[in-house]
């Protein structure tokens, strides 16, 4: 007599959104179905495990996605904070001049972030200068009695990388085009990375003081976004980019194609990078859509709400309270998500971890923090430091990683 069963089913997180995971056990309706024939349709609801047999899948990392890992970024990757000199005309016009008291380029520079810190994400915050030679004369040097900025790198066309033009310059790599060359040549010597999240601030001068005699930088319209796009593909490469036309399926939104298909899976994504925009106002993100609602030809993903067509980032930086829950599910529908562990300098100086427990708690795939190793937040009186358990570069993302994500398979 024929083994029968009873399909018994719950909710599940399997690939980029809740499916129905069904088990067979006995019961009083019976349903012949061999054991063969439920894994066949178990693997065909997942729809996103590659067509391999269990062992290929543990030994590839399980048929995870780029979404179904959690990374530490750095924010503000490049920062540098400025001479004593500079520092005293900051705290004569700036009275939260302590706030930019830190640097990622004096313990680290994004190479060494990569290697020595097992950083896996960075933020840029980007100027445009078409002409070159735009900031090099900051007013917050002329104050203090120095020069002009000798870089070569400032001088020529491009974007620039930093913080306030005028009153907090102090950068590791002056430029974006000196930036993601640092770190593509990391990429490039370590090919099985984990795909390298590089959030892009779009910024421009400060008005007040543009008043005091400083530079204007041009408005941000859509020929520059063209120039910005440009310049990404020709430092890193089209290959080495995750673009949102690798995403996007015919006939549907990126949004659609996101929610129902997923992202690619990390065999895919190895030893390349996405680009998401921090910005949300209408000013930056509406040249960047205009004539491209879901981002077609585009290289950066932007920071969207869900429901529009370009949706498939999410930036949430308050990870506690509603905000936990709010990140989960946006992570279990198959968004993509960025938050912070801390904010400078409240976890530094009380040494609380509240914030960065409910940021790895989240899911969201990003956690952002100033303090990535040990020894950081000493000078601010803490040993806090914000790191995935282990000190691991990246682990099975707690909310939505497949069953058969193994953390020791995630780089190569």
């Amino acid at each position: 007599m024929p083994i029968t069963w009873v399909i018994q089913c719950s909710a599940v997180v399997v690939g980029p959104a809740s499916l129905q995971e069904c088990v067979p056990v006995p019961g009083r309706r019976r349903i012949a179905l061999s054991l063969a024939a439920l894994s066949s349709a178990v693997a065909a609801l997942a729809g996103t495990f590659p067509a391999h047999a269990d062992k290929e899948l543990n030994r590839d990392s399980g048929g995870v996605r780029l979404n179904q890992i959690q990374v530490i970024a750095t924010h503000n990757s490049y920062h540098r904070e400025l001479t004593d000199a500079e520092k005293a005309v900051q705290a004569r016009r700036d009275a939260n001049w302590w706030n930019l008291a830190y640097s990622h380029a004096s313990h680290a520079s994004l190479p060494l972030q990569f290697s020595a810190q097992r950083v896996r994400g960075i933020e840029l915050d980007i100027l445009p200068d078409p002409d070159g030679g735009l900031y090099t004369a900051p007013i917050v040097r002329r104050e203090a009695g120095l020069g002009t900025i000798e870089d070569p790198e400032l001088k020529k066309p491009g974007f620039k990388v930093l913080h306030w033009g005028d009153h907090d310059y102090g950068t590791s790599c002056s430029s974006l085009r000196t930036c993601l060359s640092q770190a593509r040549a990391w990429s490039d010597d370590n090919p099985g990375h984990v795909p390298i999240p590089v959030l892009l601030e779009f910024k421009s001068t400060d008005p007040a003081y543009e008043k005091l005699g400083g530079p204007r930088s041009p408005r941000w319209d859509a020929g520059l976004m063209d120039a910005l796009d440009a310049e990404i593909r020709s430092v890193v490469g089209d290959k080495k980019i995750i673009k949102p036309d690798d995403l996007r399926r015919p006939g549907l939104t990126l949004e659609q194609s996101v929610l129902r298909y997923g992202w690619p899976t990390l065999e895919q994504s190895r030893g390349r990078f996405l680009f998401l925009m921090d910005n949300q106002g209408a000013d930056i993100q509406s040249p960047y859509l205009t004539g491209r609602p879901n981002l077609e030809g585009r290289v950066i993903f932007t920071n969207a709400v869900p429901g529009r067509p370009d949706a498939a980032f999410v930036k949430l930086n308050e990870p506690t309270g509603t905000g936990l829950a709010q990140i989960q599910d946006l992570v279990r529908r198959g968004y993509f998500v960025r938050t912070r562990s801390d904010v400078p300098f409240e976890e530094a100086r009380t040494g609380d971890t509240t914030q960065l427990k409910a940021a790895l708690d989240s899911g969201a795939q990003v956690v952002s923090t100033d303090f990535p190793v040990v020894g950081m937040a000493a000078r601010n009186g803490s040993d806090y430091v914000a790191q995935l358990p282990g000190a691991e570069p990246a682990r099975c993302n707690p909310v939505n990683a497949p069953r058969t994500c193994r953390p020791a398979n995630l780089e190569r």
